[in-house]
């Protein structure tokens, strides 16, 4: 929010902007982050396809922003495409370590994410692109998880079986639906990294099994 107001010339008072910035976490207007407390009657069919595609995506967010007044009504569009910039993200401490040790073993990585716009960049930008064979990103396909179909596209690029193919995700019902192809599933807790200390590394034990050849890792 802070560089959102820079970038208009706008600000906020020191209590102002933390207020607001609590406000927009409440109002789920943070993609990625937590989901809204309450989904607007008038937001709840866009809410619910919100991943299928971008157009989708960008109003669902953009909606639940604009339950909180901004100084600019432009704020709220703005909003929506820092989270996009790559500099808007910051890796895991083990994202790198992890993805870089699967590479080593000849584990193919593929990407599998809900999603309503393209992070190849944010990928790219933080050097983990490298690590990645495929991604597999729902606005794309217009469909979502935990629709089995969007992991059955995951290994078809992956040009793995789904016995053969481990599914590494923090949302266990999205990310379940991989189950229902075959697939093995890991799940991680959606936690801060001082609560996750070991992060991605179990699965490296769990890849290293004669079973298991191919991690997917979601957003």
């Amino acid at each position: 929010m802070r560089a959102a107001l820079a970038d208009a010339g706008l600000t906020l008072s020191g209590t102002g902007s933390a207020e607001t910035a609590r406000a927009l976490q409440a109002a789920g207007a943070l993609p990625g982050g937590a989901n809204p407390l309450r989904v607007p009657e008038e937001l709840a069919e866009v809410w619910e396809v919100r991943d299928q595609s971008s157009a989708s995506h960008r109003a669902a967010y953009t909606g639940l922003s604009r339950q909180v007044p901004l100084p600019d009504p432009g704020l709220h569009d703005a909003l929506y495409d820092r989270h996009m910039t790559p500099g808007a993200w910051n890796p895991y401490p083990d994202a790198a370590e992890v993805l870089s040790t699967l590479r080593g073993h000849g584990v193919a990585v593929g990407v599998v994410g809900n999603i309503g716009w393209d992070l190849r960049p944010a990928f790219r930008a933080h050097g983990l692109d490298r690590y990645v064979d495929t991604y597999v990103l729902s606005y794309e396909h217009g469909i979502r998880k935990p629709d089995p179909r969007l992991f059955e596209i995951a290994c078809a690029a992956l040009d793995t079986e789904p016995g053969q193919t481990l599914m590494v995700g923090d949302d266990r019902r999205a990310d379940g639906g991989a189950a229902a192809l075959g697939c093995g599933v890991h799940f991680v807790d959606h936690l801060p990294v001082t609560e996750r200390p070991a992060g991605l590394r179990p699965v490296l034990d769990l890849v290293r099994r004669p079973e298991a050849h191919i991690a997917l890792n979601c957003h």
